[in-house]
C-alpha cells in the first residue's frame, strides 16, 4: 500500500500535521491509530491538549495498579436519584402481534368458558378502569393485550414486571369485546382469592355485620347488581351457592363496575358449608315476596318456594286447601315466620338468601333460617304488580338493613353520652 502511495506522489503530504511521513509499514499504522493521542492539532490550527493518563484501556489501568492493591469491582447499584421511574426506564418490553397471529383469538375463545376458567383458575378483565381496580387490589396479572402503548403506560409499572405485553389492533379487540364500546385493553389475570386479596382502606372502614347469600341465581345482570348493592351497603361478604352463576363471568364483572375487588366473594359452596362461612350468632333471613302464601305447601320440590309472583297467590292458597282438606302433612316445610322488612332484624349479624327469580330460594334455605332463628323478610308490592326484581329486591333489603344499623349505633352513642 505504501508503495502505490509512494507512486502517486502523496508521499510528501502528510496526512496529519503530527504524521511527518507515510514510510513506514501497514501494520505499524495501525498499530498508531490504536492510541490514544496527547495532542490533536486540527485542520483549522486549534490544538487540544490530553492527559497523558486519560486514554488508558481498563486492562492496562489494572496492570499499573499495586500487586496488593485489590481491584475494585464496578458498582451494581442504582442510585436513588437513578431508579427507573417511567415506563421507558424500567426495561419493560412488548411484542407486536403480526398478521395472522391468533394469540388473542385462542386466549378468548377459551377464557370464556367457565369449565375453563375453574380448570385453570384463569380470569378475563376488560377496561382501564377494571384493570386497575384489581392490580390495586392485588389480582396477578399473566397477559395484557392492549391497541395503543399508553394504556399500559397508565398501569403501575411494578405489577407489570413478568407479565407478557401483546400489542394488537383495535379491530381484534373490538371483535372480542364484551363492551359496547371497547376501551382497547384486555388482561388476563389468575383467578383471585378472597383470602390474598386487599381491599380499598375505606370499604374496611364501612363494614358492617350483614352478608348475602346468593340462591340459585342464574342471571349474570342480577348477580352483577347484587354484588354492586352489596359493596355500597358496606356487607362484609357475598356467598354464592351451587347452581348460581359465576362470579366471573364478564357480564357478571360488567354489570358489578368493580364490585369484585371490593367485597369478598366465596364461589360455589354447599349448603352444608354455608354456616362455616358465616361469623357467630349470625341470624339467617330469606328475602320473601310472597306474605303468609309464601308458607303454603305447593310441592315437595324446594324450587317451589320463595320468589312467586303476586297472580300465583291464588294459586298457593288453592293447593293450600286441598292438602289441608286431603289432610297432607306439612311437617317437611320449615316453619319460618314471615316479617315485614322494614322490622327491625338486624339485631345479631344477619345473612340475607337472595334467590333467583326462576327457581326462587331452596328448600335449605328455609332450614337455615329456622335452626338460626332467622325469618321472612316480605317486601310488600301493589296487589296485581309482579314480583320483584332479585337485584332490587336485594338493594331494599341491604340499604334498609344498613339504616336500622346506622340508627342501632347512633342510639347506642346518645346512651353513652348521656349515662
Amino acid at each position: 500500500m505504501a508503495a502505490r502511495l509512494r507512486g502517486l506522489g502523496w508521499a510528501a503530504r502528510p496526512l496529519l500535521p503530527v504524521v511527518h511521513t507515510w514510510d513506514f509499514h501497514a501494520q505499524r499504522w495501525v498499530r498508531a491509530l490504536r492510541r490514544s493521542p496527547v495532542r490533536v492539532v486540527f485542520p483549522s490550527g486549534q490544538v487540544v491538549e490530553r492527559k497523558p493518563g486519560s486514554g488508558k484501556q481498563p486492562g492496562r489501568a489494572a496492570a499499573e495498579t499495586g500487586p496488593h492493591e485489590p481491584r475494585r469491582k464496578p458498582s451494581l447499584q442504582v442510585p436513588p436519584s437513578q431508579t427507573p421511574c417511567t415506563w421507558e426506564d424500567s426495561g419493560l418490553r412488548y411484542d407486536k402481534a403480526l398478521p395472522g397471529d391468533r394469540r388473542l383469538s385462542s386466549v378468548m375463545t377459551i377464557v370464556k368458558s367457565r369449565p375453563f376458567r375453574e380448570k385453570h383458575g384463569k380470569i378475563l378483565l376488560e377496561g382501564r378502569r377494571l384493570i386497575a381496580d384489581a392490580l390495586k387490589a392485588g389480582a396477578v396479572p399473566k397477559v395484557f393485550f392492549f391497541s395503543r402503548l399508553e394504556y399500559i403506560k397508565e398501569l403501575p409499572i411494578d405489577k407489570l414486571k413478568g407479565v407478557s405485553l401483546i400489542k394488537v389492533k383495535f379491530e381484534e379487540i373490538k371483535e372480542w369485546s364484551d363492551l359496547v364500546t371497547p376501551q382497547g385493553i384486555m388482561g388476563i389475570f389468575a383467578k383471585p382469592d378472597h383470602v390474598k386479596m386487599t381491599y380499598p382502606e375505606t370499604q374496611l372502614h364501612h363494614l358492617l355485620p350483614l352478608l348475602v347469600i346468593c340462591d340459585n341465581l342464574r342471571d349474570p345482570g342480577n348477580l352483577g347488581t347484587i354484588l354492586r348493592s352489596a359493596a355500597g351497603a358496606g356487607c362484609s361478604k357475598v356467598l354464592l351457592t351451587k347452581g348460581c352463576v359465576d362470579a366471573w363471568e364478564p357480564k357478571v364483572l360488567r354489570a358489578a363496575m368493580g364490585a369484585h375487588f371490593q367485597v369478598p366473594i366465596i364461589n360455589n359452596l354447599d349448603w352444608e358449608t354455608v354456616p362455616d362461612h358465616l361469623p357467630t350468632d349470625t341470624r339467617v333471613y330469606v328475602a320473601d315476596n310472597c306474605g303468609l302464601y309464601a308458607q303454603a305447601n305447593m310441592s315437595s320440590k324446594a324450587i317451589d318456594h320463595g320468589w312467586v309472583c303476586d297472580q300465583q297467590l291464588s294459586k298457593l292458597h288453592k293447593y293450600e286447601e286441598e292438602d289441608l282438606e286431603a289432610g297432607a302433612s306439612k311437617a317437611w316445610l320449615p316453619e319460618v315466620e314471615v316479617q315485614s322488612y322494614d322490622l327491625d332484624w338486624t339485631e345479631a349479624p344477619a345473612a340475607v338468601v337472595i334467590g333467583g327469580e326462576t327457581h326462587g330460594v331452596s328448600l335449605e334455605s328455609l332450614q337455615l333460617a329456622e335452626s338460626t332463628g332467622g325469618k321472612r323478610l316480605l317486601i310488600p308490592v301493589v296487589p296485581g304488580v309482579d314480583s320483584l326484581n332479585s337485584a332490587m329486591a336485594a338493594s331494599i333489603l341491604l340499604f334498609e338493613g344498613k339504616r336500622q344499623l346506622r340508627v342501632r349505633a347512633e342510639h347506642v352513642g346518645r346512651v353513652r353520652s348521656h349515662p
